[in-house]
């Protein structure tokens, strides 16, 4: 199939940045997006000019790194799916495709597609880990942990931090990441010592880095690559609520 691309392309955050007309030909339908984004960038460089910039990493669904709006949606719209394990089978022969980086204040762009998502990462510093010593590694059965909660811990840390819930929330809000990372360890034994202190250090955190507030429109759930369920947000605010009350 032979496509047109409208990308968005910024050589640095200081500078003005625009959209650009690409031809995308010979597109195979089982290439991946970045797939093609690869074969079209092989012809950039051929021809003598700067290719797309765009992230990548495990191209499996996994790291989080393929930032992309694709026709307006973060990762493409295809339910539980990243931008890299997005096919081109789902689009028309002729079709024009926009593609945009995450469009968010916390979010800079660094060059094209390419955005700085370390605001995510300071997040995590915050409180997103048990520091509490538990010794050596304790037998499987060591602690019991009911499956109810061991299954919901799993969903929540199922995040892969990409940041499509941010790309897609008219506030820019962070809440579902954050709420994952919270959620997956303060349900678990491990993470209850610290609880508190996690729910108030990474929503302050949230809120120190530019995102928006939650106005609770579900369109975050509705591109999650992971499918994180909006509940984690409902359990972070209780969360948050209590050790608020707590003065921790």
């Amino acid at each position: 199939m032979n496509l047109t691309l409208k990308v968005w392309r910024q050589k640095h955050v200081q500078s003005s940045g625009g959209f650009q007309s690409y031809e995308a030909k010979g597109v195979l339908e089982d290439m991946s997006f970045l797939e093609m984004l690869d074969v079209v960038n092989e012809g950039l460089i051929e021809r003598g000019q700067d290719p797309i910039a765009f992230d990548s990493d495990c191209r499996e669904g996994i790291c989080g790194m393929c930032s992309l709006v694709i026709n307006g949606v973060p990762h493409g719209g295809n339910r539980g799916t990243a931008s890299c394990q997005l096919h081109m089978r789902h689009f028309r022969d002729g079709e024009t495709i926009t593609i945009e980086p995450w469009r968010a204040k916390a979010f800079p762009i660094v060059k094209d597609l390419v955005t700085n998502r370390t605001a995510f990462d300071r997040i995590i510093q915050a409180g997103g880990f048990v520091s509490i010593s538990t010794g050596g590694t304790p037998d499987g059965n060591a602690i019991p942990v009911p499956k109810t909660t061991a299954d919901s811990s799993m969903d929540a840390a199922a995040c892969i931090g990409c940041g499509a819930c941010v790309a897609a929330c008219k506030n820019a809000s962070a809440m579902l990441f954050v709420s994952a990372k919270v959620s997956h360890l303060n349900l678990l034994p491990q993470g209850k010592a610290e609880k508190d202190r996690r729910a108030l250090s990474m929503v302050a955190q949230m809120d120190a880095e530019g995102f928006g507030n939650c106005t609770v429109t579900g369109s975050c759930e509705a591109v999650c690559p992971k499918e994180i369920s909006l509940s984690f947000i409902t359990k972070m605010n209780r969360d948050y609520g209590i050790a608020t009350l707590k003065g921790k």
